[in-house]
């Protein structure tokens, strides 16, 4: 029997198409991985800061002489925007990351439909859908990124700002 007879060329095209098919998956579901740490990490963060702000906001309500303390109502006032900024923050975070995980499992289920796809040799097209739902999920969750991003550099600044004021207003206090 010779050489050539033991390669089957349809039977490696067909094996190199597979593993080809499943390589996207694999990476989406790597790249999906990665967001969904990096959005853990910023919300694990904005988590702390909202319970910085609320313990530095019970301090300052239940302060005893409200007057020794510039600006107080302004203080309370900026430190309850805050705390309503972030708290919107965390629930964005919240969302991108569940849309994250959806993605994922969508990249998981395509990478079993493409398995059932090449056993059963029926049903081929299934995949395509099931990996672009995955990447809308993607998508929509990258949208709310960008969005929390945009509102974290606004938080930032008003925090900078009312910094700013107070520090100005402290120094020029006549008392």
């Amino acid at each position: 029997m010779p050489a050539n007879d033991l390669i089957n060329p349809d039977a490696l095209n067909s094996t190199i198409e597979f593993l080809t098919a499943m390589v996207t998956p694999a990476l989406l579901i790597s790249a999906t991985g990665s967001l969904v740490l990096s959005t853990s990490t910023r919300l694990g963060r904005v988590i702390d800061r909202v319970r910085q702000l609320e313990d530095r906001l019970s301090e300052l309500i239940y302060l005893e002489d409200k007057d020794e303390v510039p600006l107080y109502d302004k203080r309370v006032e900026v430190m309850v925007d805050l705390l309503d900024k972030v708290t919107s923050r965390a629930r964005i975070l919240q969302r991108a990351m569940e849309m994250f995980y959806y993605g994922l499992g969508m990249f998981v289920l395509c990478s079993v439909t493409i398995a059932g796809a090449a056993i059963f040799n029926t049903y081929r097209w299934i995949p395509i859908p099931v990996g672009i739902v995955g990447i809308m999920f993607l998508f929509v969750g990258t949208i709310l990124m960008i969005r929390e991003t945009r509102m974290a550099t606004a938080t930032v600044n008003a925090e900078m700002d009312f910094s700013r004021v107070s520090e100005t207003s402290e120094r020029f206090d006549p008392e």
